[in-house]
């Protein structure tokens, strides 16, 4: 089971700024919020190839590294056999100390944990919000909360009303509060800024009518 990264009461309080923000604006918003976007099992296994790698190289540099006080052994077929076993362990003790979810994911690239929570952003904006609004006017906030990344996501009618950069103050206010252990607040900061944004370029109209659930979505 994923590891729940609000309480009972950033919950209350995301739902509630999420409720108070539409009631200025024909927009809705959807707040998704999950422990990680990605396991990153690609990333150890590259890890733990190159360890293997490495003993091989590191032989051929050092033959006394594999039999201490004679080179290579006394015979090929000695020398190759503890090769060989020397980078079965390696490639077994690598793939042991990266099963520790924090040291493959400090170890993973930042380009390579954006990437990944921008593509979890957008699967989960296809499933939860895209055309599930009349007017195409739903926003996604999502927080990936081991990476302390966040993505916004916006459906047709926001995203040609509203340029990418208008985000920045939102996505600010959220991955700093992130990064002081305060997801929460974080995220009713955003959801503010996001509702500032959506009265002023959809404001609420008489048919209006709320058309996604206002409650955090926590996987």
């Amino acid at each position: 089971m994923a590891r729940l990264v609000l309480t009972p009461a950033e919950r209350a309080a995301v739902t509630e700024a999420v409720t108070a923000a539409e009631r200025a604006t024909d927009g809705e918003i959807v707040t998704v919020v999950s422990e990680r976007s990605d396991a990153y099992h690609d990333v150890g296994l590259h890890y733990a190839l190159l360890a293997t790698l490495a003993v091989p190289a590191a032989a051929a540099l050092w033959p006394a590294s594999l039999t201490p006080g004679n080179g290579w052994g006394e015979s090929r077929a000695t020398a190759l056999a503890l090769l060989l076993v020397t980078q079965a362990a390696t490639f077994l003790v690598a793939r042991l100390l990266l099963a520790w979810m924090p040291l493959r994911l400090a170890l993973t690239p930042r380009a390579t944990r954006r990437r990944r929570v921008r593509r979890r952003a957008l699967l989960y904006f296809r499933l939860a919000a895209e055309r599930r609004t009349a007017g195409r006017e739903a926003v996604l906030l999502y927080l990936s909360a081991d990476e302390r990344a966040a993505e916004i996501v916006a459906d047709r009618a926001v995203h040609a009303a509203v340029p990418a950069e208008r985000w920045g103050a939102a996505m600010a206010a959220l991955v700093d509060s992130m990064r002081a252990g305060q997801a929460g607040d974080g995220m009713v900061a955003a959801v503010g800024a996001i509702g500032a944004i959506l009265a002023e370029q959809l404001p609420k109209s008489a048919s209006d009518v709320n058309e996604l659930p206002d409650r955090v979505i926590e996987l």
